[in-house]
């Protein structure tokens, strides 16, 4: 069913994640409703509006990852492509930076 996807296990624990923070997110709405408050970023945000925003950071940080990692090979004189789990890691510190500080 899902053979036309490159599952690897970053990408399963990538996807996973998002459902497990949809769903943690959805559970804290109802038990505590957000209200707007002005972070770093130039708009008024609620949680939901700040977990959107870094879901999308995370997601590019991940593409352009992906896009210069042979780029790195030859910029860093290294052996072999870095792991992927650097930019998951990467990006996970910023969605924990967008959703304390946003």
């Amino acid at each position: 069913m899902f053979d036309w996807m490159a599952w690897t296990l970053p990408v399963a624990v990538f996807f996973v994640g998002i459902a497990i923070l949809l769903a943690g997110m959805t559970v804290w709405e109802l038990k505590s409703p957000t209200a707007l408050r002005k972070g770093f970023l130039p708009i008024a945000t609620t949680r939901g509006d700040r977990l959107f925003i870094g879901l999308l950071t995370m997601a590019y940080i991940n593409l352009a990852f992906v896009g210069l990692s042979a780029k790195f090979v030859v910029w860093l004189g290294l052996e072999a492509e870095p792991s992927i789990w650097i930019s998951f890691m990467l990006s996970l510190g910023i969605l924990t930076v967008v959703m304390r500080r946003g």
